[in-house]
C-alpha cells in the first residue's frame, strides 16, 4: 500500500510570538518551529499500517520554504521512507483550498492508496486539508478517526461524533483520513533512524498558485480590560441590565 502522510512546520507552543509590522502575520525569524503535534498521529498510523500489511511505502508531503524540510527529516528518521517538499517562497499560504490545490497538482500522479494527515494545524486550525485533497483526487473521505482497521482487502476506521458517539465506516480505496490525536503512542526516531533519514530521498517541487478563496486580514494580540459594574437597583432593572451585558458586551447570545 502507498501511504502519503501530511505533514506542517508550526510555530512552536513555547516561542515567543511577535507581529510582523503589516499585521499580517509574524516574525518568523524570531521564532522556533517544530512539527505541528497532530500529525505526529498520523505517522506514526501510517507507518503502523504499513508494518501491519508487511509491505509499501510510506511517504512525508509538506509544502512551505526550505526549513520545512527539517520536519520532513525527522519524519523520515522514525521510519518513512521517502519525501516531497513543495516548496514555496514568499507569504505563508493560509487558505486551505490553495494549499489543498497546491498539494494535488504535486502528488495526483503518485496515484495513493491512502493520505492521512493530522486533525488540524496548531496554528490556524482550519482542520480542512485533508478532506479537500481527497475529494479533488477522487477519494473516500473521513475525519476524526480514532481507529483504524487497515489491510490490503478493507479501509475501516472508527470516527468520533459527538456526546461520547462513536461510528465504523467502510471506505473504498483510494481514501483521505484525517487523524484524531490521541489514537497512538507516537514513535521516536532510533539513533539509526536519525542517521539513515539523511540519505532518504526528499522531492523538492515548486508549489501550485491557486486562486484564493479566503485570506487572513489581521494578526494582533487580543486587548484585554478589567471593568466592574455594580448594578444596584430593583430586581427586573437589574436581569434587564445584565440580560443586555450579556447580550451586547459578553455577546453570548
Amino acid at each position: 500500500m502507498k501511504i502519503a502522510v501530511l505533514v506542517k512546520q508550526v510555530v512552536g507552543s513555547e516561542s515567543a510570538l511577535e507581529i510582523s509590522e503589516d499585521n499580517a502575520w509574524i516574525k518568523e525569524e524570531n521564532a522556533s518551529f517544530v512539527m505541528n503535534p497532530p500529525d505526529n498521529y498520523a505517522i506514526e498510523e501510517g507507518l503502523t499500517i504499513k508494518e501491519k500489511i508487511g509491505e509499501g511505502e510510506v511517504v512525508l508531503v509538506s509544502q512551505g520554504p526550505t526549513r520545512v524540510q527539517k520536519v520532513i527529516r525527522e519524519g523520515l528518521a522514525k521510519g518513512a521512507d521517502r519525501g516531497i517538499h513543495i516548496e514555496e517562497s514568499g507569504q505563508i499560504e493560509t487558505d486551505p483550498l490553495s494549499i489543498a490545490k497546491s498539494i494535488v497538482a504535486a502528488i495526483k500522479d503518485e496515484n495513493f492508496d491512502l493520505i492521512l494527515s493530522g486533525l488540524q494545524s496548531d496554528d490556524t486550525g482550519m482542520g480542512q486539508t485533508g478532506v479537500l485533497i481527497g475529494e479533488f483526487l477522487g477519494m473516500s473521505t473521513a475525519t476524526l478517526a480514532i481507529e483504524t482497521d487497515i489491510d490490503k482487502e478493507k479501509i475501516r476506521v472508527k470516527r468520533e461524533l459527538e456526546s461520547g458517539w462513536f461510528q465504523w465506516v467502510t471506505l473504498g480505496a483510494p481514501s483521505s483520513i484525517s487523524i484524531q490525536s490521541g489514537i497512538n503512542q507516537p514513535r521516536y526516531p532510533s539513533l539509526k533512524g536519525i542517521m539513515g533519514a539523511k540519505k532518504k530521498e526528499i522531492k523538492v517541487v515548486q508549489s501550485h498558485k491557486a486562486e484564493k478563496k479566503q485570506s487572513m486580514e489581521k494578526v494582533f494580540v487580543p486587548q484585554t480590560s478589567k471593568e466592574t459594574e455594580i448594578i444596584d437597583t430593583d430586581l427586573n432593572s437589574t436581569v434587564d441590565r445584565i440580560v443586555e451585558i450579556l447580550k451586547l458586551e459578553v455577546k453570548v447570545f
